[in-house]
């Protein structure tokens, strides 16, 4: 009797310490998956503008809590009334731009010209670091939003990493030219020191304006109703064009370009191919790269778009239909960014040491990133199609790895030495791998297609 009870005892202290064993484990594990959320899911919207005409709001990348893991890149969410405009500045670093929705009137200077390109919905359009640009939405009835990368240069590090330099301004937001003293200015512009405070001191509607007849008329609704070449020269001179501008004045302006470079201290702060300004790129008529019956996906790269290769990022846009499944891959070559632009679904990563990083729920809005060479897949959830759109750090053909599917490294290694490392016979290893017969995208588990197959015995 006395020794059943101490076995039953023992039976109780072997149970409770399995109990704890697996309890630890599993809370060690939910941490770890916490942990990666945190990492690999941008969550934090920051507001970088906002006014009554738009925002503009941004989730930094940069370093992850003390590991080595680094993002060097933000994502950028440019939201804009109808009859607005982001007024006149030049950026640190690179933008790509991606129209989500409504349409935009952009204008940059090249070459020493304003070029002024029309953009949809779906259009990429690349703007470098350095270039003065302006954004408009003309449209009366319709919120403009576009998406945007912004590189993380070396140069812009010590800053915050994104920085507006913006021309026009005055007490709100601020003109890069208010720093330098009035009498200084008077003689750069050729104009007297009294000009010179009222152009730093008019506007005060912020970064983003409106430019309707419902509100009231300010230098920059007077900007966007002239013609180009007024435009530049505007841009060029820095100033409130109320007077017409002689010719022999504009033969006396200096080049903006050259002041940009001067200011920034380098040499060509954009490098050209020609003299004219690129046309965008629709993602929307672009047929598909990859399709099947369970979604498609589009990808640009500096071959489709020679622009990008200034930025140095491709761009892809991703449809998955109701519960299938973007195969199991790895970037070789890239950094990945993406944001969910429809339904909802799950992002898994996976660490080197082959323990789950992250297997989180995704909604529309969400942005995520994950580092080069780790393997990774994307999931539409059961209640519908999962659409996402994203950018990369390699502007050249990207080129995944798929780890399992027809076209993947589970078939290019097939062989003895393959099934030796997972310690099975050769024969098994050839059913697992021809288990699935579709590649890139994937069919949910319920679907009828493929048919699971019973792998058998070893």
């Amino acid at each position: 009797m006395g020794d059943r009870r101490i076995l039953l005892l023992l039976v109780l202290v072997l149970f409770s310490a399995l109990v704890s064993f697996v309890g630890a484990y599993e809370e060690e594990e939910n941490e770890q998956r916490t942990q990666g959320e945190k990492w690999f899911l941008l969550r934090q919207l920051h507001n970088v503008v906002k006014t009554d005409a738009g925002s503009m709001r941004m989730v930094k990348g940069g370093y992850r809590g003390g590991s080595n893991l680094h993002s060097p890149m933000h994502i950028g969410f440019i939201s804009m009334e109808p009859n607005s405009l982001f007024i006149p500045q030049y950026l640190d670093s690179d933008l790509v731009l991606f129209v989500d929705h409504g349409e935009a009137r952009v204008g940059h200077i090249y070459w020493d010209e304003l070029a002024e390109r029309s953009l949809k919905q779906g259009d990429v359009y690349t703007i470098p670091a350095g270039s003065a640009f302006y954004l408009e939405n003309r449209n009366e009835n319709q919120r403009l939003r576009i998406i945007c990368s912004i590189g993380i240069t070396s140069e812009s590090m010590g800053w915050h990493a994104f920085q507006s330099f913006f021309i026009g301004g005055g007490t709100h937001p601020t003109s890069i030219l208010a720093g330098f003293d009035h009498t200084t200015l008077s003689t750069a512009l050729n104009v007297s020191t009294a000009e010179v405070r009222t152009f730093l001191t008019r506007q005060s509607s912020g970064p983003i304006v409106h430019i309707s007849d419902s509100h009231h008329t300010n230098i920059w609704t007077e900007f966007v109703s002239q013609e180009p070449h007024q435009k530049l020269a505007h841009l060029k001179r820095i100033v409130n064009l109320e007077e017409e501008v002689s010719p022999k004045e504009e033969e006396s302006t200096w080049s903006l370009r050259k002041f940009l470079c001067t200011l920034l201290h380098r040499k060509d702060v954009v490098k050209r191919v020609n003299h004219e300004a690129p046309s965008s790129y629709n993602l929307n008529n672009r047929n598909p790269d990859f399709k099947n019956n369970f979604g498609w996906s589009k990808t640009l790269d500096e071959s489709d778009y020679s622009p990008l290769q200034q930025s140095g990022n491709g761009v892809y846009l991703v449809n998955l239909s109701q519960g299938s499944m973007m195969a199991p891959h790895v970037n070789p070559r890239a950094i990945e960014y993406g944001v969910v632009l429809k339904g909802t679904g799950r992002i898994q990563i996976v660490y080197p040491n082959g323990t789950l990083a992250m297997n989180a729920r995704v909604r529309e809005g969400d942005v995520f990133w994950v580092p080069r060479y780790f393997p990774f897949c994307q999931i539409a959830s059961s209640n519908g199609p999962l659409e996402f759109f994203g950018f990369t750090t390699s502007a050249r053909r990207n080129h995944p790895q798929f780890l399992v599917g027809r076209n993947s490294l589970m078939q290019s290694l097939r062989g003895p030495e393959f099934a030796a490392a997972f310690g099975i016979s050769e024969k098994r290893l050839n059913r697992v791998a021809n288990a699935q017969r579709e590649q890139v995208i994937l069919p949910s588990s319920s679907s009828d297609s493929p048919m699971r197959m019973n792998i058998g015995s070893y």
